[in-house]
């Protein structure tokens, strides 16, 4: 980063964050749920409705910085690990609390280092970062042992958040242009003195 001319971003108001905390919780929670309920012996629901979380944290990323995207993983951390705890196994929430942390802090890093780049780079592979590193830290950590297919599950889900984070670019790139915009440095025009 330029440090004679730093990146501004947009202030996030307490109700925007609010707002993100809570779309990040209702994904993860809902994601929670989600996993427990196969497709088949190569997926679960949850690998479908995943892959928002890092829509948001990439479309917060973009237009407040990564430290508001930070501020709001460790909140939506705090809120989805909570609820979890009551809708789903102990086991199931620890794994997602810890996975979802830990790749979330991965896709910040990474959407940041790549955001001047092409607008379809920072979001998709932050996302497959974030994606990798999520699958690989929940599946083992919630279902290792426990005799269910979940390495199978494992690699279907992943496959299916690969596909899904690929389909966000979409939505992200019709999102960016009006919820992502960055602020842009302008120069403050001298306005004469009313008397």
């Amino acid at each position: 980063m330029n440090r004679t001319n730093p990146r501004r971003y947009a202030p996030m108001s307490a109700g925007q964050f609010a707002l993100a905390v809570l779309a990040m919780g209702v994904v993860v929670v809902g994601s929670n749920i989600l996993v427990q309920v196969p497709l088949n012996d190569w997926l679960t629901w949850g690998g479908l409705s995943y892959p928002v979380a890092f829509l948001v944290t990439d479309l917060l990323n973009r237009r407040f910085g990564p430290r508001a995207a930070r501020r709001v993983a460790w909140c939506g951390f705090a809120l989805a690990l909570a609820v979890s705890m009551w809708v789903a196994s102990p086991r199931i929430a620890l794994a997602s609390g810890l996975a979802y942390l830990c790749a979330q802090l991965i896709d910040i890093k990474v959407f940041d280092r790549l955001r001047d780049q092409r607008w379809w780079r920072a979001p998709l592979l932050a996302g497959t970062a974030g994606a990798v590193f999520d699958t690989a830290v929940f599946f083992s950590v919630a279902f290792a042992g426990s005799g269910l297919p979940w390495l199978t599950w494992l690699l279907g889900d992943l496959a299916i958040k690969l596909a899904v984070n690929l389909a966000m670019l979409a939505p992200f790139r019709a999102l960016m242009w009006n919820l992502a915009r960055p602020v842009e440095a302008r120069p403050v025009e001298a306005r004469p003195v009313e008397r």
